[in-house]
């Protein structure tokens, strides 16, 4: 629905704005077709309330073909088409009101000057729709800017909290702790394991810190924090964590938001392999299909395990930060299973931006 039909006063003043072009209609009118004024006034002025109302219609004719700037054809064709017709309606309507008009003796004389001015008022209800037409462009583009610049402050502030929540998942307790436990337990019996955890937590930190500061990354860079991640935890869980990934080569160098994966991949195992005492493994997968990027986490889980507290915080994070960047570009799909849980991102393949 158009916004001024929700809003009487606002429909009120469009209006009243049009009374002027009513008037300036008529003396044209009274000109062109000699005759009285009140004669010219009874004919011009209500048709241009009707016309001005009428194009509000052109709101909806701009919100099924935009003018998006990359192919202006179809839109001045569309455009130029509902001009025309609602001009030709108009002519008809006028037709048929200075026709009743023509019933009273002191307006006899409305039918005929109004098919004799048929040119101009045509001419007129094109001018004007194809003005409405422009203004409702304007107001598009204008709202589009808008709805930019709240999705380019939303990205920001999103990327602010998933920043805050790598640095809070590294300042973690549990995390930390039971890292250095098993670096505890590792050195010694196996002193080697102990010194690649230690790299492998130093690696996580340093990285995740460096990408949380950055709008967009190469998808390798994220692979690279997700897997290092998975690294530690599979010092951790042993074989009980079993790592599969299924990158296509193409993927490593296109755009995602930063630390986009990481959420996923720690519910993964978190909310899935830990509850499994054989464990399981966790599935990452990434490939181009056209213009789209399509990124998968997969992994096993225990039908039967308790429900856990913050395990779609993660994933409401990476909807929100994607909906922000993306809008209805990107999608998120979550697909829960007895056994198995999976989820699927797609978004647009561009190159990421070079450093």
């Amino acid at each position: 629905m158009h916004p001024l039909l929700a809003h009487p006063r606002q429909l009120a003043i469009y209006l009243a704005l049009w009374v002027p072009l009513g008037l300036l209609l008529a003396g044209t009118f009274g000109l062109t077709q000699p005759g009285p004024w009140s004669e010219s006034l009874a004919v011009a002025l209500p048709l241009a309330l009707v016309y001005g109302f009428h194009c509000l219609t052109a709101w909806y004719v701009v919100r099924a073909v935009p003018a998006t700037g990359e192919s202006l054809g179809r839109p001045l064709a569309t455009g130029a088409t509902a001009a025309a017709i609602s001009a030709l309606g108009w002519l008809a309507a006028g037709v048929g009101w200075s026709e009743l008009l023509a019933v009273l003796p002191r307006f006899a004389g409305a039918a005929t000057r109004f098919r004799g001015a048929a040119a101009l008022f045509f001419a007129c209800g094109t001018l004007l729709y194809a003005l409405a037409l422009l203004l409702h462009h304007l107001m598009m583009a204008f709202e589009r800017s808008r709805e930019s610049e709240r999705r380019t402050l939303e990205a920001q502030v999103l990327a602010g909290e998933a920043e805050l929540r790598a640095l809070k998942a590294q300042l973690d307790p549990h995390f930390l702790f039971n890292s250095l436990n098993s670096v505890s337990a590792l050195t010694g019996s196996d002193p080697a394991a102990a010194r690649r955890m230690c790299l492998l937590l130093a690696g996580f930190f340093r990285k995740s810190l460096k990408l949380g500061r950055t709008r967009e990354i190469p998808l390798g860079e994220e692979l690279y924090l997700a897997e290092t991640y998975l690294a530690i935890e599979e010092v951790r869980f042993g074989e009980r964590l079993r790592v599969v990934t299924d990158i296509a080569e193409d993927t490593l160098a296109l755009a995602v938001p930063p630390l986009v994966l990481q959420p996923l991949v720690e519910n993964a195992v978190h909310h899935g392999v830990a509850h499994l005492l054989e464990g399981g493994e966790v599935r990452l997968a990434a490939r181009r299909r056209g213009s789209r990027l399509e990124l998968e986490v997969e992994n096993r889980c225990d039908p039967d395990r308790p429900p856990s507290r913050g395990a779609g915080v993660g994933l409401a994070n990476v909807r929100a930060r994607l909906e922000a960047i993306f809008g209805r570009e990107a999608t998120v799909l979550a697909t829960p299973s007895p056994d198995r849980y999976r989820v699927q991102l797609s978004l647009p393949a561009r190159p990421a931006p070079t450093s």
